[in-house]
């Protein structure tokens, strides 16, 4: 008889790594990586080969998720926000002293990061909202003195920009009124900017991926002209195009350069898995060897500026993430670490890449987990819709999926019609379809698990974050008999509402939601009627929101008025509201009290397993 496995425990899969994210110092000397100090995710140095690791930084609430060398490999740079603002400052920690400095100490603005160089060992390019809450300027840095200095004024309509290997701004990508791309260019500094390339909105979001090596041409991906987005070399001068690596349903994904020279090396494309197209045949027996270490899929994610040594991640669906270190002169692969090895004890399950039709013939892709040690026949299950809504679900270990497997459900993951990834047929198709095919895809999804005797149709959830919270709520408002009850995570109930709070600086980029989601000016009815907000009432299933009081995308109002809708009605509604969090939960022991209320609310409603809480996971505190 089929046995469950053991119950893996929360703290396990959500709480701090043990040790993650590393990257080798720029002359391959020292490694970096993130691990918890005092409870809080900070990074940590050692000598490559050393045992003399030590904690550099000093964080004491979210902890450091984002850092990076400097180039002559004495300082760490890191990003930090206040409570999930999303407002970026950039910090400088000298490795000597300790030493940390707030580099764009702008109270309310945001920093991205631009371009920055190993011949301008000294200078980043960092863009800021200071002048402008709506508009990123780029700004020189003078990292010895912390100098700002304003180098390219934003005209009003730029969303990203690029520049060139001589940090010289050069590329400016903004958006026009019907949600085009429109690529600007200009010679150098100083130098008048001129239209590259104008391409419609139903292209995929493509753009510049780096300069080529001699500063002449560009690399783009893009969709024009074919379905899914390609990577080309344009010439600057003479606006002559080459096809450098294409797929006829997949976008291309990255590209992997030499760190010094900046020679294309390879491209990746993410299909069902992740795969490499090789263009550079220097490095063809390193990713023949490579793939060869352990199974699963792998990536680059750091290198000496030589070239010489590698950080190699591997990635697996039922294993924790693994990083190598590999030299190439010997073409050896030494193991550095895992991040949650205390996974290895327990029984994961895989992750299946399926394909099935929806309801009008569309052929769509995603993931099934099924839980491990049952048969796998009319299992409870949960929908686990993923946000944005333009991004894809991936084949990989996923924390949230294997807890749900763990605790009994089997998951499905629909990368429903407008995620990326697939082409602009696939993109495209979601168009103006929030709360309508969209939502028919999970349906879909959920009838073709029931087909095959999966699951029991009567005890299927959904759950999801961001946009897959929007889907939670459209379920239970607009299908209120489909789903057996919801979690939503800061999702949006009013796509009028929504759109109107949108942050600032995501103005120029309005216009991607007037094509995509509907236009707020003229047609508030449409919106209206696809807004759960408006459809409150006629929800019958139980219901979980779990809100960050200060997210800047999704207002907490979004949560805030459609609880209220619901108790107005009579409806119960379990509300949970995070007072230090944002878009997402991004402290762990916020992540374990969410997912400590959820796991007996799930097991009420669909009858899956659970974990006893302990003290640190109390949520009591955060019900509204």
């Amino acid at each position: 008889m089929s046995q469950p496995p053991e119950l893996i425990p929360r703290a396990v899969l959500f709480g701090n790594p043990e040790r993650s994210s590393p990257e080798i110092s720029p002359d391959g000397r020292r490694l970096a990586y993130l691990a918890p100090h005092e409870g809080v995710l900070n990074v940590w140095v050692r000598t490559r080969g050393g045992t003399d690791d030590r904690v550099v930084t000093s964080d004491r609430k979210r902890g450091i998720h984002l850092f990076s060398w400097t180039w002559e490999a004495e300082h760490i740079l890191y990003l930090q926000d206040s409570d999930g603002d999303e407002n970026w400052h950039l910090y400088r920690t000298d490795l000597a002293t300790g030493t940390t400095v707030d580099l764009t100490p702008h109270a309310g603005a945001q920093a991205q990061m631009v371009a920055a160089e190993a011949a301008y060992p000294d200078t980043l390019l960092v863009a800021l909202n200071v002048r402008d809450p709506r508009l990123h300027d780029v700004y020189r840095l003078d990292l010895p003195s912390g100098a700002l200095t304003l180098d390219t004024e934003n005209p009003g309509d730029v969303v990203d920009w690029s520049a060139d290997h001589q940090l010289r701004v050069r590329v400016a990508q903004a958006y026009d009124a019907e949600g085009g791309t429109i690529l600007r260019v200009r010679d150098g500094a100083g130098k008048p900017w001129r239209e590259l390339m104008h391409w419609g909105a139903d292209e995929t979001f493509g753009g510049v991926s780096a300069f080529t090596p001699d500063d002449r041409g560009l690399w783009l991906i893009t969709s024009v002209g074919v379905n899914a987005a390609r990577l080309l070399e344009l010439d600057l001068a003479t606006g002559t195009q080459r096809v450098l690596a294409e797929d006829p349903q997949y976008d291309v994904g990255g590209t992997l350069r030499h760190p010094r020279t900046h020679a294309l090396q390879a491209v990746r494309f993410t299909r069902a898995r992740m795969e490499w197209t090789v263009l550079d045949p220097s490095v063809a027996p390193d990713f023949a060897e490579i793939a060869k270490v352990r199974p699963g899929d792998w990536t680059i994610v750091s290198r000496d500026l030589d070239d010489g040594m590698w950080i190699v991640a591997y990635l697996e669906d039922a294993a924790p993430v693994h990083w190598y270190l590999w030299e190439r002169d010997s073409r050896r692969a030494t193991l550095l670490f895992s991040n949650r090895p205390g996974l290895a004890a327990y029984a994961l399950a895989p992750m299946e890449p399926v394909t099935f039709d929806a309801r009008d013939g569309m052929r769509l892709h995603g993931y099934l987990t099924l839980p491990p040690g049952l048969p796998p026949s009319r299992l409870p299950a949960i929908v686990l819709v993923h946000g944005g809504p333009w991004v894809r679900d991936s084949w990989g270990l996923d924390n949230e999926v294997q807890w749900l497997a763990n605790r009994g459900y089997a998951v499905l993951q629909v990368n429903y019609r407008g995620s990326t990834g697939y082409g602009k047929d696939y993109l495209n198709a979601g168009d103006r379809e929030w709360g309508a095919r969209m939502s028919c895809d999970l349906l879909d999804g959920k009838a073709w698990m029931a087909a095959r005797g999966l699951v029991d149709p009567g005890r299927v959830g959904i759950m999801g974050g961001s946009y897959g919270g929007y889907a939670v709520l459209a379920a239970l408002a607009f299908t209120p008999d489909e789903f057996a009850c919801g979690v939503d995570i800061v999702g949006p109930s009013s796509l009028a509402t929504l759109i109107e709070s949108i942050p600032p600086y995501w103005a120029p980029a309005k216009a991607t939601f007037d094509k995509r989601v509907g236009r707020l000016d003229t047609e508030r009815p449409f919106l209206e009627s696809r807004s759960p907000l408006h459809h409150a009432h006629a929800i019958r299933r139980p219901l979980l929101i779990a809100q960050g009081a200060n997210d800047p995308r999704v207002k907490q109002a979004e949560s805030d008025q459609i609880v209220a809708a619901m108790r107005g009605k009579g409806l119960e509604v379990l509300y949970l509201l995070f007072p230090d969090e944002g878009h997402g939960f991004a402290r762990p022991e916020n992540q374990r009290k969410f997912v400590a209320a959820v796991e007996p609310f799930l097991a009420r409603h669909l009858g899956g397993r659970v974990e006893p809480p302990d003290e640190d996971e109390r949520w009591d505190t955060l019900l509204r």
